[in-house]
């Protein structure tokens, strides 16, 4: 019996084959879009999902899962593992978090065989999802549950994320960032580079053209891998597949990568960006 399963949300947007290959457990949130409720998991074209955000006339509103779901969840795993580690997005941002604990205790009883822990990533994307890879890599060793909880911990430490987002509108509306997004709103021709660490979203540097703002986020991952054997870094995107690919070649010709990957934004953290984010999330080794 496999000593350890890694259960976690939709917002790590984690490249679908890794999810399957290290049987990771992805619980989705909902959005709700001309009255549909969809889950974030769901097959959506996203060039589709894209052009009807741009031309909605009210913007889609997003659910965290019910405890409910996460009940369903660690009750599929009680018994058939030893631990389960739920690892979610920041609850700064969700509720997420919130539903898990509610879940936990909830299965507290019939868990007597299976214990169940969390962790908040402190972050969203491929920020929560390498901590969530590293957890599943060590699972999938056999490590123990402290083992693989340590482990996750030390790339939480560790890891971070930059980002370029086209437009602050769709943040405007969300009002889940008003700071930033008022910030954003003055910056007029101008793009900001964003961070996230250790569950804070913060502008760290300004640039006169898009293309300028990547070169930045290229000298800064070059800056924070240089001296180190080596750096896991995530390309993200919100429907740039193509200018991902072109950064993902660029990154791939700066820093040595011991991995590279690909990762779109879900639906439910494209409602909050909007389309043309472009990204990178990364650690050293």
């Amino acid at each position: 019996m496999r000593k350890v399963a890694i259960v976690t949300d939709s917002t790590s947007c984690i490249p679908a084959d890794l999810v399957r290959e290290l049987d990771i457990r992805v619980v989705p949130l909902t959005y709700v879009f001309d009255d549909t409720v969809v889950a974030d998991d769901s097959d959506m074209d996203l060039p589709e999902f894209y052009r009807r955000l741009q031309s909605a006339e009210t913007t889609p509103t997003t659910s965290p899962a019910s405890p409910g779901a996460y009940v369903q969840t660690f009750k599929d795993l009680i018994g058939t593992v030893d631990s389960v580690l739920c690892i979610t997005v920041s609850g700064r941002f969700s509720g997420m978090h919130r539903a898990a604990s509610i879940a936990r205790n909830l299965v507290s009883e019939d868990s007597s065989r299976t214990r169940v822990e969390l962790m908040d990533s402190g972050g969203a994307a491929m920020l929560q999802g390498f901590i969530v890879l590293a957890a599943a890599r060590a699972a999938a060793q056999g490590a123990t549950l402290e083992e693989v909880t340590r482990i996750a911990g030390s790339v939480k430490a560790r890891v971070r994320l930059l980002a370029v987002i086209d437009t602050f509108k769709y943040l405007g509306r969300s009002g889940r960032f008003p700071r930033i997004a008022a910030w954003g709103a003055t910056l007029i021709g101008l793009k900001p580079v964003l961070s996230l660490r250790m569950g804070q979203v913060k502008p760290i540097t300004v640039a006169r053209s898009r293309e300028g703002a990547l070169r930045k986020m290229l000298h800064m991952l070059e800056r924070d891998a240089r001296g180190r054997d080596s750096v896991r870094v995530a390309v993200l995107h919100a429907d740039v597949p193509d200018e991902a690919e072109e950064f993902a070649r660029q990154v791939s010709e700066t820093v040595d990568c011991a991995e590279l990957l690909m990762s779109h934004l879900t639906p439910v953290m494209g409602i909050y960006t909007g389309p043309g984010v472009i990204g990178i999330a990364y650690y050293t080794d």
